[in-house]
């Protein structure tokens, strides 16, 4: 197969599966704390799908779900004006809420969400939250240092990576899956936000942001090459949509330049020895790369 088919099927490769399971795990979620805070049965209202699966660029191998559920205004009042950690307290009637859907099922938290550990190794993280005046932005408890109060702009960062997809051929999800293999594969310590906080920074820049698959080996190469050059003492980038800082984890620019350097020789030896080629590749996306 040539370079469109390759990268064709490693696309393919890296997209989710088990949507059936995840639809029916976040519909019985939903259903239980619609009928418990809401009166109302319902297995999709005030809910949504946020995180990487809300985005769109959760890839195949993906363990953890994000999805929030948004309360009625006179829960965040009643646990505003409770005395003591009033955040902690919502996050326990929630978690008592979905453990009478599952309740077998280990549910604990983390200070901001309720962690469900399914025996599969599937984690759904929820967030109960309170829709702001506008509808763009939800305040959320935080347990932590006495309890709080914070804001999340999901849907602006949803709005931002579908609009600049759109734009961009869909080229923006699809090289966020195959850099998050190759994060996988690799043992990269970059978070999937500011993965994707990158690419969209990285195709704003880049002439051939709307070419297809069969660019795309060059596509990865320059984009590893761009990953490799950035400041290694910068902490944070800007999340596209919502602007909130997202932290690096650890220092990637050093396993982007390997990626780099094999992207290079795995191009070079494309036509004359396409058996070190698709050794290559498979070394820098691992088993997402067609076999």
């Amino acid at each position: 197969m040539g370079t469109y088919d390759n990268f064709n099927l490693l696309v393919h490769n890296a997209r989710t599966q088990n949507h059936a399971l995840v639809s029916e795990r976040y519909e019985r979620i939903t259903r239980r704390l619609n009928l418990d805070f809401r009166g109302l049965d319902s297995t999709s209202r005030y809910s949504r799908y946020v995180g990487s699966y809300g985005r769109g660029t959760a890839i195949k191998g993906f363990s953890d779900v994000d999805m929030l559920i948004e309360l009625p205004y006179d829960t965040y009042v009643r646990y505003n004006n409770y005395l003591g950690n009033g955040q902690s307290a919502l996050l326990q009637e929630v978690r008592a809420s979905i453990k009478t859907t599952y309740t077998n099922t280990d549910i604990g938290g983390d200070g901001q969400v309720i962690v469900v550990n399914f025996s599969d190794g599937m984690t759904f993280e929820v967030v109960p939250a309170f829709i702001n005046k506008g509808g763009e932005s939800y305040t959320y408890p935080d347990s932590n240092y006495g309890g709080t109060w914070k804001v999340t702009y999901p849907i602006l960062e949803i709005n931002a990576i579908n609009e600049l997809n759109n734009k961009y051929n869909k080229n923006v999800k699809k090289l966020v899956r195959i850099m998050k293999a190759w994060r996988n594969q690799n043992n990269v310590p970059i978070s999937g936000m500011l993965l994707e906080t990158l690419v969209m920074n990285f195709l704003d820049g880049y002439e051939h942001k709307d070419r297809t698959y069969g660019f795309y080996d060059w596509m990865t190469r320059d984009f590893l090459k761009y990953l490799s050059e950035r400041n290694p003492d910068q902490s944070f980038w800007n999340a596209r949509g919502s602007g909130d800082q997202v932290y690096r984890k650890g220092k990637f620019e050093y396993k982007a330049r390997q990626g780099y350097l094999k992207s290079i020789e795995a191009i070079e030896n494309d036509k004359k020895y396409p058996s070190i080629a698709y050794q290559t590749w498979r070394d820098i996306f691992g088993n997402y790369y067609p076999s």
